[in-house]
């Protein structure tokens, strides 16, 4: 119960007013309430640190440094100076008059203490309303006019109580700011969960984010959603804020963070951050930056195209798979990027490579006896399939198909664009290669689809050219 010395005359009390308690609040958020306000007088303020501590009587001390409170604070439900500074975090009134009745209800005597007096606890009739008792605050004199700041004196809490409140406030965790922006600051996730902090108070908790966040910046909705209670505000408040937090990073620190989670897609151990399209596009765009050889693919180009990845492979790319909406986004941006500025999707990287692609066609004339006996069986072997495709219009032989055959070799290829069959000359040495890689290369031509499998298509050729070679020697 509350304490109440006896100053005579110079004794007063007043209702506080509180219409509902908080029934949900234990111990822990009320005192979470009174380190906030503590807090917020030291930034107004710029005095010296806030102390907590335990004096030998048993009392809790939450001390700051600054002005002093008296009981018109308990008076206002919001306070002007408060409500104007979007660094503060507490909200006099309202928060500090719920913590003073969580503590009463829960037996934890308190006592405020500052130049203007000490403010105590007692419930007492409502003026005007006998049979209704409602929470009052008594104020008694001070001896001590010169104190500096004010002492919340809490006796009955437990040592957990204040650990836990604690807990709640960055200023006492041991997270390390990577980096800070215009929009708040990303922090080390070096617990099991990340913490979602605003202006230094945590306001929830996420299980499979890749940082922790302190959010400096207040919007509209996380106004909004910082309720009376001020516990659980749901991420569809925060999730705003944190993309602007992360689209303002360029430490190496957290965009490497980014770039090494953005290639988890595949394995199903990304973070829920690199699940929103903007940061992903963010983080993408990023690692095409530092890394100039990466080039962004879907699961469906890994299946449906694997050729087109051991292409990108054989001219030195490191293909990331990233979810299809995201290569939707990536194309978005690359039709009104300028030159050197696109990401290399694979439709970016085909368009390029055909670009820049010019082969070294050999003339008909320059074949030796050998290779020109092969050659001139082309229409006999196009025979098989009902003679030469019409949308092939040229079949060409040519010293190389690609710059770089790292990986594996290319010996054909169909260039529907151009409506082009590019054969390797070294094809020419034996018929059954030439003429499986023809027949082959006809293949794409007539059905529009790509290599599924490389060992199975190089299987295939290999039949094909045997078969059309038995056949023609016959």
């Amino acid at each position: 119960m509350g304490v109440r010395e006896n100053y005579g005359d110079n004794v007063r009390e007043f209702d506080l007013n509180i219409e509902k308690i908080l029934e949900n609040w234990e111990n822990y958020h009320a005192i979470r309430e009174i380190i906030a306000n503590a807090l917020d007088e030291q930034i107004i303020t710029k005095t010296r640190d806030i102390e907590i501590k335990q004096s030998n009587d048993g009392w809790w001390h939450i001390v700051d440094y600054g002005r002093g409170l008296n009981y018109h604070h308990l008076t206002q439900n919001e306070n002007e100076e408060k409500l104007s500074n979007d660094k503060l975090i507490g909200r006099f009134g309202v928060g500090l008059k719920d913590a003073l009745a969580t503590l009463y209800r829960h037996n934890v005597k308190v006592k405020i203490k500052s130049k203007y007096g000490t403010i105590t606890l007692k419930t007492a009739s409502k003026v005007g309303f006998e049979d209704i008792i409602t929470l009052h605050a008594e104020i008694t004199p001070t001896n001590d006019t010169y104190m500096v700041g004010t002492d919340f004196c809490l006796y009955g809490c437990t040592k957990e109580d204040i650990e836990k409140a604690k807990s709640l406030f960055l200023k006492f965790t041991e997270d390390t700011s990577l980096e800070k922006t215009k929009y708040g600051e990303v922090l080390d996730n070096s617990g099991i969960n990340s913490g979602i902090y605003i202006n230094g108070v945590k306001v929830a908790e996420e299980t499979n984010f890749l940082f922790s966040y302190n959010i400096t910046s207040l919007n509209a909705q996380i106004k909004k959603a910082l309720n009376r209670e001020r516990t659980n505000v749901g991420r569809t408040a925060y999730t705003g804020r944190i993309k602007d937090i992360l689209k303002e990073c360029c430490s190496d620190v957290v965009i490497e963070k980014l770039v090494d989670d953005l290639q988890e897609f595949g394995s199903g151990n990304r973070h829920d951050e690199l699940s929103w399209s903007d940061v992903a596009m963010y983080a993408s765009m990023k690692m095409s930056e530092l890394k100039k050889d990466t080039t962004f693919v879907t699961a469906d180009d890994l299946k449906y195209t694997p050729s087109l990845i051991d292409d990108m492979r054989r001219s030195g790319y490191n293909p990331v798979v990233v979810p299809d909406n995201l290569i939707n986004k990536m194309e978005d941006y690359n039709t009104g990027a300028d030159d050197g500025k696109t990401l290399t999707t694979a439709k970016q990287y085909v368009k390029e490579e055909q670009s820049r692609f010019v082969p070294n066609v050999i003339n008909v004339s320059e074949l030796t006896v050998d290779e020109r006996n092969v050659y001139d069986k082309t229409d006999r072997i196009l025979e098989f399939i009902g003679g030469k495709p019409s949308i092939v219009k040229e079949i060409q032989i040519v010293d190389k198909i690609y710059e770089s055959e790292i990986f594996s070799e290319t010996v054909g290829l169909w260039v529907p664009d151009e409506g082009r069959v590019l054969i390797k000359r070294k094809q020419l040495k034996e018929l059954s290669k030439y003429a499986g890689t023809l027949l082959h290369e006809c293949g794409h031509a007539i059905s529009g689809a790509g290599d599924v499998s490389r060992d199975f298509e190089a299987e295939l050729t290999d039949i094909i050219g045997v078969l059309a070679s038995k056949i023609l020697s016959m």
